[in-house]
């Protein structure tokens, strides 16, 4: 039952198109919050997922990763259309499944590539959102990390890498930027959506299987993080918020 605890609250999610990212603008919008949801290729589902939203105000803009003028561009039009920003959920990222031994197929620009996307996106969509999540005292910004961050296990080296950037950049910008705003990582284990082509249900099944609770992680758990860090976690910052199903005990 929504108890509207984000009502006036404007959140800005990248990569809110779809999976983790569209959960979380379901989240955010059913407490009360107006949402952007930013995508990258996903106009499509975008704007039908702005449609679907409870509340009013939520918008479709288009926030690729790697074009850091689009990012100041964003902030402008934030400023102008909206007057502010409240929340930015970090939710885009991008990977592909390389063997951590294939350092053949995981050449030095696709290596930098993944570690832009995932690590230099991130800051850069933090940075130009700062000033406007600082005014009010009150800004937080979650970014969607990974186990992989700490446990050098994942899709690739690379995004294991660019992973324990986002987490190290969350604690560093967390002691320097407080208390106007807050920094949080959400760092589930492989979560059920089609973010690493490839794998499949029954994969992440039997992992999960091999876990201390046994479930597989969704969209809607990692929803759920995102949102108590806004809600009820207050004093909470520069750290991470586990959601692993104990898979890394």
């Amino acid at each position: 039952m929504s108890t509207q605890a984000l009502r006036d609250k404007i959140a800005v999610i990248t990569g809110g198109s779809s999976g983790i990212g569209a959960a979380c603008a379901r989240a955010m919008a059913a407490e009360g919050s107006r949402v952007v949801v930013g995508y990258h290729q996903g106009l499509d589902r975008a704007q039908a997922l702005v449609a679907e939203l409870p509340g009013q105000g939520h918008a479709a803009r288009h926030i690729p990763l790697d074009d850091t003028a689009s990012h100041r561009a964003l902030a402008e039009w934030i400023r102008q259309e909206l007057g502010r920003a409240d929340i930015l959920i970090n939710s885009a990222g991008y990977t592909r499944r390389i063997p951590h031994a294939d350092l053949a197929q995981m050449e030095p620009a696709l290596f930098n590539e993944i570690l832009l996307a995932n690590a230099g996106g991130t800051f850069s969509i933090t940075r130009a959102l700062l000033p406007l999540l600082q005014e009010r005292g009150d800004g937080l910004v979650v970014n969607i990390s990974s186990v992989s961050a700490f446990t050098g296990s994942g899709s690739n080296i690379a995004y294991c890498a660019a992973k324990a950037a986002v987490d190290t950049l969350t604690m560093s910008l967390a002691r320097v930027f407080g208390p106007k705003v807050r920094f949080l990582s959400v760092s589930p284990a492989s979560v059920d959506t089609d973010f690493v082509s490839g794998r499949s249900r029954e994969e992440l099944a039997k992992k999960a299987a091999q876990t201390p609770l046994g479930r597989v992680v969704t969209p809607e758990d990692v929803a759920r993080a995102v949102l108590a860090c806004a809600t009820h976690l207050k004093t909470a910052t520069g750290t991470r918020i586990v959601i692993d199903g104990g898979h890394t005990l």
